[in-house]
């Protein structure tokens, strides 16, 4: 089969322009980083938006993806398969979970718990117990549903009626949560940090009361970490951290490491309401998808590779401030491990673009959190190396900024 050649200009002629990508085309990558189809280097801080945990072409879940594919790729759920089962029993094993249902993203893990949220509590007490807390600047996917829970209101534009049922608080309010909370709440649903939202870190104790008062009110807890799980805040998932667990967890992004799978744990509490024939997912739980996410949870459960990510945290915070020291242009640094968001100073509100246009100037791929915050999610195993020599470009293309906007 000869293959045809296609550039950028190919994407504004066959593609629906809900996206607008970068001009260059990337082609190839190997560790932290990424050669597009003119051979330019790039060092990548972006991850594929907090997906590639173990990096570009990883020998592990490259050998595991050749193995698995001279095996079995695909079944339906009308059959299970071995790497499903040794999956799930491993997030058992790391998380509170009893139970897994896999999907193929995180928006479809998230489809799963609030569909889940809202059957356990129509089986255990009644239709009228089914409001959803959600909070302000949330992200939980692209579907009816979960865009009607996330708290951006221009997601939902244009797509109403939206579900009913719904509503959306100030994140880390916790009177406002205790006014809203009631005998009719069957969910309370967070990120532990807010990614799209700007990156941004939930209050303990705003955690802890959401606990508190889900278990008052009777509703489930679910955790959105489809950003945050997987290693990225340097425990396997981020609850571990805040010391709260939730009823209801999502994952995907990094769980695959590049390839497409969400995972939606939870107890066996409420496992029993998504009994037969109430949910599904064609291509959840596949035996190519799960296998490679069985690698990658190995190589990321472990307490050497997960030290390492807050070691490797310091060390872009302290970059980050020696930038700051110079340029004066960073307000604030905020997330855990390796989601770190940087908001600018406000004279740079709503500018964050032109720091991502210049950075890939420089051979950096980095991300923004909205427009006035710059995100960084690289490899979970990024080489310090690449992190020094990433912030450096990083510096340059700050400095690129600054001058052409005040020349």
């Amino acid at each position: 089969m000869t293959k045809q050649s296609v550039t950028r200009a190919v994407f504004d002629e066959v593609m629906v322009p809900n996206y607008n990508p970068q001009q260059m085309v990337p082609v190839r990558g190997l560790g932290s980083r990424v050669w597009d189809q003119d051979d330019n280097e790039y060092i990548d801080f972006a991850g594929g938006i907090a997906v590639t945990a173990l990096g570009h072409s990883h020998p592990a879940m490259v050998a595991t993806l050749k193995e698995q594919a001279d095996k079995i790729w695909h079944l339906s759920n009308t059959f299970t398969n071995e790497p499903a089962l040794r999956l799930a029993k491993k997030l058992c094993d790391a998380t509170f979970a009893d139970k897994v249902f896999f999907c193929n993203s995180g928006t479809e893990a998230n489809e799963a718990a609030f569909k889940l949220a809202r059957k356990y509590s129509y089986d255990n007490v009644g239709p009228e117990k089914h409001e959803i807390i959600s909070f302000e600047q949330s992200f939980h996917g692209r579907s009816l549903f979960t865009v009607s829970v996330g708290g951006q209101k221009k997601y939902r534009e244009g797509f109403e009626p939206v579900p009913a049922g719904i509503t959306h608080l100030p994140y880390n309010d916790i009177e406002a949560l205790k006014a809203a909370i009631s005998e009719r709440t069957c969910a309370v649903v967070l990120e532990p940090i807010q990614g799209e939202g700007g990156v941004i870190n939930a209050d303990v104790e705003f955690v802890k009361a959401a606990r508190e008062l889900c278990d008052q009110y009777g509703a489930l807890l679910v955790f959105d970490e489809v950003q945050t799980g997987a290693g990225r805040t340097g425990s396997f998932f981020a609850y571990q951290k805040y010391g709260v667990t939730p009823d209801i967890l999502t994952s995907a992004k990094s769980l695959g490491g590049g390839i497409p799978i969400g995972a939606m744990l939870t107890t066996d509490k409420c496992a029993g309401s998504l009994n037969f024939g109430t949910h599904g997912s064609t291509y959840g739980g596949n035996p190519l998808a799960c296998a490679i996410a069985e690698v990658v949870v190995d190589e990321i459960n472990q307490p050497a590779v997960l030290e390492a990510v807050e070691a490797k945290r310091a060390l872009f915070v302290e970059g980050l401030e020696a930038i700051n020291a110079k340029h004066h242009i960073f307000k604030e640094t905020r997330g855990l491990g390796l989601l770190i968001g940087v908001e600018l100073v406000e004279q740079w509100h709503g500018k964050a673009a032109l720091f991502l246009a210049a950075a890939r100037e420089q051979g950096l791929m980095m991300l923004v959190a909205g427009p006035k915050v710059l995100r960084m999610a690289p490899s979970l195993i990024i080489p310090d190396e690449d992190i020094k020599q990433g912030l450096a470009k990083l510096e340059a293309a700050i400095e690129s900024v600054i001058n052409s906007e005040e020349s």
